[in-house]
């Protein structure tokens, strides 16, 4: 097991590397740490001036396909109150070695201070030529996209062939198939097997859906959802997917909440992963908001969140916060 003092802790695109004390003219390098396809290394040198480095890990993966990144990067110390230095924005900086990223920090630093590495996104050149692509923005909804039958049942939704039933959101209507509804979730088999007002009516009323996000999930059961529509809807998705019992849609929307993390958004997902019973999220979101310390970033935030959150998941922040003071 590796020396803790040489570990960094993740998240799927947070990186933090806490450092208890780095003597003058010291150099130290971090353990390897996974975020997206690469392993990555930290280093600090301290000398007349603070160098740090972020590099990854030299492999065939590195040579092929070396990364190109985009990320925010800050320094953040305890000595004196605490403080942070934040470097502007790399954006789409291919790494291949360490010497592609060096920040030199002009204030020296002692005690104890952590380097915070945030991914906004990683990308890899196309063998084919082009734009580079994001590793982060290829789901499974895309692939599907590209089978023939899923074409066919798409044109049937958007072109409105043969639709049987009408599905009425908060502002507006579309056609659809039952037949496809029912073999998606058994809430509507359900609903199209009895004597129910919506099997006799031929309508179904969503009025807590906005048109729009009745689009993304229609798209969703028809499988050509596209990747920019599920991720304006998700939270509407999630929410469809419980009313709806449709695990695989629940299990998307989860696995890609996860990705996604932070200052703005983590609060929103805390509460949802109490809500629709995400363990894996809302374990996320805790470690991001305690474990890693963004809490004290957002105490404005927190503080009106404390006034509306369920009393129990407000528990379990607490007992996680003061765990976390145990351990420091």
């Amino acid at each position: 097991m590796s020396d803790s003092a040489y570990r960094v802790e993740t998240t799927s695109r947070l990186a933090q590397w806490r450092i208890e004390n780095l003597a003058s003219c010291t150099y130290r390098k971090s353990d390897p740490f996974k975020i997206g396809k690469w392993n990555w290394h930290l280093s600090v040198e301290k000398n007349r001036l603070l160098y740090v480095k972020l590099y990854p890990e030299i492999s065939s993966l590195t040579r092929d396909n070396p990364p190109i990144v985009s990320f925010t990067i800050r320094v953040v110390s305890s000595a004196g109150g605490r403080k942070a230095w934040t470097h502007p924005d790399i954006i789409d900086k291919q790494l291949k070695n360490n010497d592609d990223f060096i920040w030199p920090i002009e204030v020296p630093l002692t005690g104890k201070f952590i380097i915070d590495i945030e991914f906004i996104d990683l990308k890899i050149a196309s063998p084919e030529g082009g734009e580079p692509s994001s590793i982060w923005t290829n789901g499974l909804s895309q692939k599907q996209s590209n089978e023939r039958a899923l074409i066919s049942l798409g044109r049937m939704l958007k072109e409105s062939i043969h639709t049987d039933i009408i599905i009425n959101a908060s502002d507006g209507s579309v056609g659809a198939h039952r037949a496809i509804l029912a073999s998606r979730s058994p809430v509507f088999h359900s609903m199209f097997s009895h004597d129910l007002k919506e099997k006799e009516l031929s309508t179904v009323n969503i009025p807590d859906m906005s048109f729009e996000a009745c689009q993304a999930f229609l798209s969703y059961m028809y499988g050509n959802v596209q990747h920019e529509e599920f991720l304006s809807h998700r939270m509407a998705l999630l929410h469809a997917a419980d009313k709806y019992d449709m695990d695989d849609l629940k299990e998307t929307c989860h696995d890609s909440l996860l990705e996604d993390i932070d200052a703005k958004n983590v609060l929103e997902r805390l509460q949802n992963a109490s809500l629709y019973q995400l363990p894996k999220l809302k374990t996320c979101c805790m470690q991001y908001l305690v474990k890693f310390g963004k809490i004290l970033d957002i105490q404005d935030e927190f503080n009106v969140f404390l006034q509306n959150a369920d009393r129990d998941l407000i528990a379990e922040i607490f007992y996680e916060i003061l765990n976390a003071w145990k351990g420091f």
